[in-house]
């Protein structure tokens, strides 16, 4: 069953739900709807609206960003979640998931489906949330769309004990987002946070992330660095098998409240690890196919650092938020040998810089200028100096 026929069943499920008697019907209908312009310079990327019609100039579009439908329920010891995306590009499932928690003091969760990865701090935190338009480039690259099919086990002591303040969730997830499992294997992914206030005023949150699992070789061709460049593994019994996928992350967050200033928070986060992928990309596996292309395994770094102001008792908020990701730590522009390396290993940085309005509790304005800068490599690949790419977005959005 593809994407959209999923769609069409979570959207039948949430109507029955509403239509349902009060006593079993869903205890709550959530949703947002974000509406966006955003103008580009001639090499941008923009989420809304098709590519650039004419390379040589900029360009702007609008369009949906996002256009979410939540239905959940609760009841004593189990829970239940659908939630559906709609926008001109079509709809899609976000959230599928069952839970049941332990009947005697529900320290223990379970949950089975589609949901969100438990790996660090940014891609748990809700995107109706968001200060800057988008994840980091970090987030996006390695856990798109931010789900995935699986189970997972939370624990967190009950609020009366003095180790309420931590929490670990992990579980065995397919590993290729909401699309179709499509090998036998699993990837393990777990974290385990602690967060308490340090005063009335003062709040700090940290975790420790881990991510194990695979990605399936399309050919019999195998890339893997030695020194400064990729060596060649050509073997047809490569076909078929699998290469490392191994995560490391620490994500922190502090927050303080001041009198005059209003709030101040600053979230953090840093992942390194092994990530495979292909010639012109990293990103991870996200299709209902396997893999055709050549593996090119690498070791990775990235993060992100954002801070967020809150303008006096304004309803305004600033925004700062730097962000990189280095697809290939062992490759630096012209010192390192491209002969076999491709787009897929250029080191990548955002700076970016907005506003925010809440006009109301559900009515939320962004303004969001984000300066994209590029590793320079000579050796002919589109990258021999920075491209022009900078963006501005401008976000309506209405929640409830």
């Amino acid at each position: 069953m593809n994407n959209k026929c999923n769609a069409c069943a979570a959207l039948t499920a949430i109507l029955i739900c509403l239509l349902l008697p009060g006593s079993i019907r869903a205890q709550k209908l959530s949703g947002y709807v974000q509406g966006q312009y955003q103008w580009g310079e001639p090499d941008a990327t923009l989420r809304v609206g098709a590519p650039n019609e004419n390379p040589a100039e900029p360009f702007s579009r609008m369009g949906l960003r996002r256009a979410r439908l939540k239905a959940t329920h609760e009841k004593e010891l189990f829970s239940c979640a659908l939630e559906i995306d709609l926008s001109e590009k079509g709809v899609s499932v976000k959230d599928a998931y069952l839970a049941v928690k332990d009947p005697w003091r529900g320290v223990f969760r379970l949950r089975a489906g589609i949901f969100t990865r438990p790996f660090g701090y940014e891609l748990s935190y809700p995107t109706v949330r968001l200060e800057s338009p988008e994840r980091s480039m970090l987030c996006q690259t390695l856990f798109p769309d931010e789900k995935d099919m699986g189970v997972m086990l939370q624990i967190q002591p009950v609020p009366t004990s003095s180790w309420h303040f931590l929490k670990f969730a992990g579980g065995w997830f397919a590993g290729n987002g909401i699309k179709q499992e499509t090998d036998n294997r699993r990837d393990f992914i777990g974290r385990l946070s602690a967060g308490r206030f340090l005063s009335r005023t003062v709040r700090l949150e940290g975790g420790l992330s881990y991510y194990n699992g695979s990605v399936y070789q399309g050919t019999e061709n195998v890339y893997t660095m030695a020194g400064d460049g990729f060596v060649l593994n050509r073997a047809p019994e490569n076909k078929g098998r699998f290469s490392l996928r191994e995560y490391f992350g620490v994500d922190a967050e502090w927050s303080v409240d001041f009198p005059v200033t209003g709030r101040s928070r600053i979230q953090a986060q840093y992942v390194f690890g092994k990530q495979p992928g292909g010639w012109s990309g990293s990103r991870s596996p996200n299709a209902s196919t396997l893999p055709e292309h050549d593996v090119y395994n690498r070791d990775f770094a990235g993060g992100y650092i954002l801070f967020i102001q809150e303008l006096g008792k304004s309803p305004l908020s600033a925004v700062l938020k730097y962000d990189y990701y280095d697809p290939n730590t062992k490759m630096a522009g012209n010192n390192a040998d491209w002969n076999a390396a491709g787009s897929g290993d250029v080191a990548l940085r955002h700076f970016g810089f907005g506003l925010l309005w809440w006009i109301d509790e559900h009515f939320r304005l962004q303004a969001y200028y984000e300066i994209n800068r590029n590793e320079t490599v000579e050796q002919g690949m589109g990258y021999a100096g920075d491209l022009r790419d900078n963006v501005f977005t401008l976000r309506v959005q209405y929640g409830f």
